[in-house]
């Protein structure tokens, strides 16, 4: 019998590349990961994986188990969830990661819902940008997370995950209120405010701005809005501000069109989107997302109208 947490290793070792990748994502030694693979190559009776020096490379039989072992993963998740369907309503922990505005935002409404719906629920949300998001799902330390990613910078499709769409919500440049400018265009001679380097927010920042034909001058940098909100009415710079972000946006600043949208959904294990829980909180966020896009779409409020609810 092949155990299944030796099977999550090597699923992570062909996403990963290395070993020590592995092991810094489970928090395990090196040599603790190697010895894992080597039990699963013995209960497997065939060599999975050939090594020359530090390096490894699945051999054909490694490949083939690589592609085995995510369907069967996906089938205990999913078998997991009908028995959990079996025993009764949404009970137990449930983990959910969320960006900063989110958790502003469109979360604490969909929470109020799931307590007042399904008190055997507990509830327990970390903050989490959503590069996290994924490794936390997988390593279990998460049952569900926002992600999301923009349509000039679409993410990766990932085999592990399933997802349902939340949000398609338009995108602001933010500028001080004196600067005349009606496009990203107009703003090639301005300062800019930019997440930091390797960010999502950055790399979608450098795109909308080659796009108009040229490459900002970063300013500051600055990876929570409410921040870049306060410095661009503070007059140092134009910045990206997704909608959510910039619902209530301080004096002394305008919000101008950019060329972009951020699409947002909710992600959890392949297999697990019949779970009691996870279906309920799939439930509760549209409601709230829903709920809170008409709440804000008044004729002050910039753009509103151009947010898209996105049906599951």
């Amino acid at each position: 019998m092949l155990d299944v947490r030796r099977l999550r290793l090597l699923c992570d070792l062909d996403r990963f590349g290395t070993i020590a990748a592995v092991a810094a994502a489970h928090t395990y030694t090196p040599s603790a990961v190697s010895q894992q693979l080597a039990a699963l190559e013995r209960e497997a009776g065939v060599a999975l994986l050939e090594r020359t020096g530090r390096r490894v490379a699945f051999t054909p039989a490694g490949r083939v188990l690589v592609r085995h072992a995510e369907k069967v993963l996906a089938a205990l998740e999913e078998t997991g969830a009908a028995l959990a369907a079996v025993r009764g309503g949404p009970a137990g922990p449930l983990r959910i990661g969320a960006y900063p505005s989110a958790v502003r935002t469109v979360l604490p409404a969909a929470l109020v819902a799931l307590g007042r719906e399904h008190p055997a629920l507990e509830l327990m949300v970390a903050e989490l940008d959503p590069a996290a998001v994924p490794a936390a799902l997988r390593e279990r330390r998460l049952d569900a997370g926002l992600l999301h990613d923009y349509d000039i910078a679409p993410a990766a499709a990932d085999t592990d995950l399933d997802s349902v769409p939340l949000l398609d919500e338009t995108v602001h440049v933010a500028v001080p209120a004196g600067v005349p400018a009606g496009s990203v265009a107009d703003l090639r001679e301005q300062p800019w405010i930019m997440a930091s380097p390797g960010t999502l927010c950055h790399e979608v920042t450098l795109r909308v701005c080659r796009g108009a034909g040229f490459t900002p001058r970063v300013r500051h940098h600055a990876d929570d809005f409410t921040a870049v909100l306060a410095l661009v009415s503070a007059g140092q710079g134009a910045s990206l501000v997704p909608q959510l972000a910039a619902d209530r946006p301080p004096t002394g600043l305008r919000l101008i069109p950019a060329p972009t949208r951020r699409r947002t959904r909710l992600a959890f294990r392949r297999g697990a989107a019949h779970h009691p829980a996870i279906a309920a909180l799939t439930a509760a966020l549209i409601a709230a997302t829903s709920e809170f896009m008409i709440l804000t779409s008044g004729p002050n409020r910039p753009n509103s109208r151009d947010t898209k609810l996105q049906e599951p």
